[in-house]
């Protein structure tokens, strides 16, 4: 199962003079990731580069910002993908020391920069979630709503109208369990509706 990280750690290394600034994090997709690039152009306008890798949803991307092709991103990216990684996006800003670090030793200063960034990092298993839609009467509402405090959903929606509209997000994994359990509760009185 994939994991993602609970927060943003950095991690910082010199490679014969040339500094390395790593930064792992977890993001929801792309346009988040090219958001946060940006800003580390902002914060870092005396780089001479800003190199990221991204894992996110099934979209990847590996980016070299001007090293030589395959030094960066791609190693970046070996590392989020050889510890399972989802939902992250792995950056480097480096500084240039004056001294030329060749195609192996670029490869090898991203690779660390990230792979010591990680070492830090709280990994948590992500959790894919799913929505579910109901109706129900009014007299069900309080029972249905308890349940679902005790069960893994979030985003919880109610509508009132001539009955109670219900939408939610649920663990994937527990989107059986939850229906079954409120299908209980409803006793036939409960309607499902096309989220």
């Amino acid at each position: 199962m994939s994991q993602g990280l609970a927060a943003a750690v950095h991690h910082e290394l010199i490679v014969k003079k040339s500094r390395f600034i790593a930064c792992v994090q977890p993001v929801d997709g792309r346009a988040q990731a090219l958001q946060l690039v940006a800003a580390l152009r902002q914060q870092h306008p005396d780089a001479t580069h800003v190199c990221w890798a991204l894992l996110a949803g099934g979209d990847s991307a590996a980016v070299d910002d001007g090293e030589p092709g395959g030094t960066a991103g791609r190693p970046m990216l070996h590392v989020l993908r050889q510890q399972d990684l989802d939902g992250v996006l792995a950056s480097v800003v480096r500084y240039f020391g004056g001294v030329k670090l060749g195609a192996g030793g670029l490869v090898r200063a991203y690779t660390d920069a990230v792979a010591q960034a990680l070492l830090a990092a709280d990994k948590v298993p992500l959790v894919r979630w799913q929505p579910q839609a109901c109706a129900l009467p009014y007299a069900l509402e309080g029972a249905v709503r308890h349940a679902l405090q005790q069960a893994p959903v979030r985003a919880v929606d109610l509508q009132h109208t001539d009955e109670v509209l219900l939408r939610y997000e649920v663990a994937a994994d527990a989107r059986v369990d939850v229906r079954a359990q409120l299908d209980e509760i409803g006793q036939g009185r409960l309607r499902w509706l096309e989220p």
